[in-house]
């Protein structure tokens, strides 16, 4: 593993490169992130500068507090703030948890709320609500209760982890609610929860139905679905042969500009450690649409994202797109 290079201080910056001001402020980004050519701050690097300056870490899309399966292993908000020092990442985006099939201890929309007011610069709250709700059922009563949660701070819906079929019409409600509020929806797709077949073809029913929605791909059958010739299994998932062309993710972004792709858990990761090759060139084409995430859930969770990207020779700009920039842009943040 190559050992971080000294950070360029900001007089040699400006003296030194002819820059725009938006070049300028993204040469600090990559400094600040330890980035050298053609890679990520390694491990070593981020622990060696644990302070974090404004603007310059990561944003994670993708984080949860509370217990997820294991009752001895609860993740507090300041114990996720800890891990994100340690990691350099200035903003986490923190997912609740409320489907039954999501997880074993569910974790409530005003629990996140609540984590985020004591943490406003650190922490990004989104919401949730299960679709078969009794009292969440119209498209009226979802959009007040969604809007209700925006107004206290929520930037986005999820995640969305629901038993059902991606399409089925209590998950269109959802959809048509989230467009209507203006926030993006964050969702998991499998064989169980966001039920869907090879080619995704009930996700694309739901993207051309509700095209002002932009959509957050997550999950062992979406990622999975960066392959083409995939089985019904393998939909469910983490294949690690080669990518096959025909991939319904490429697909889908080429002929629908609201949907993204978050990078994490390990799904995110086996997406494009499976084939290097072909994973460089996918970032690279979908620059403007991938974002940053982890799905870190419970101390001491191994993340295996830092050193995939360790690994990975992506230009500079793709990596700040990656890293925060896509981020910011989708979710407002200021």
């Amino acid at each position: 593993m190559e050992s971080a290079r000294p950070n360029p201080s900001i007089n040699y910056l400006v003296q030194n490169m002819n820059l725009s001001r938006r070049e300028f402020s993204k040469s600090l980004l990559l400094a600040g992130l330890g980035t050298v050519a053609g890679q990520w701050p390694t491990r070593a690097a981020r622990a060696a500068e644990p302070s974090i300056k404004a603007g310059t870490g990561f944003i994670d899309v993708h984080t949860h507090i509370g217990t997820y399966t294991d009752p001895k292993k609860n993740l507090t908000s300041e114990g996720l703030i800890e891990w994100m020092d340690e990691n350099q990442i200035e903003k986490s985006c923190v997912l609740p948890l409320t489907s039954p099939e999501s997880t074993k201890y569910l974790q409530t929309t005003e629990s996140v709320l609540a984590a985020a007011k004591d943490h406003p610069d650190r922490l990004v709250p989104f919401c949730s609500v299960d679709p078969r709700t009794t009292h969440a059922g119209s498209v009226k009563a979802l959009v007040g209760m969604i809007q209700g949660w925006v107004d206290q701070g929520a930037k986005g819906f999820g995640e969305h982890k629901v038993g059902l079929n991606f399409d089925d019409p209590l998950m269109m409600r959802v959809y048509e609610a989230c467009q209507e509020v203006g926030i993006p929806l964050l969702f998991h797709i499998d064989t169980i929860r966001g039920k869907d077949v090879p080619g995704l073809k009930r996700l694309e029913n739901a993207l051309k139905t509700f095209p002002e929605l932009n959509f957050i791909g997550h999950g062992p059958g979406w990622w999975a679905s960066i392959s083409g010739g995939l089985t019904p299994k393998e939909l469910g998932g983490y294949p690690k042969d080669k990518v096959k062309p025909g991939g319904a993710i490429d697909d889908l972004m080429s002929r629908y500009p609201n949907i993204y792709g978050d990078l994490s858990a390990g799904s995110g990761a086996n997406s494009i450690s499976r084939d290097l090759e072909f994973g460089t060139e996918f970032l690279i084409r979908r620059q403007d649409r991938i974002l940053f995430g982890t799905d870190y859930l419970a101390p001491g969770q191994n993340v295996p994202q830092f050193e995939l990207f360790e690994k990975l020779e992506l230009p500079a700009e793709v990596r700040a797109k990656i890293n925060r920039e896509n981020a910011i842009k989708l979710l407002k943040l200021t």
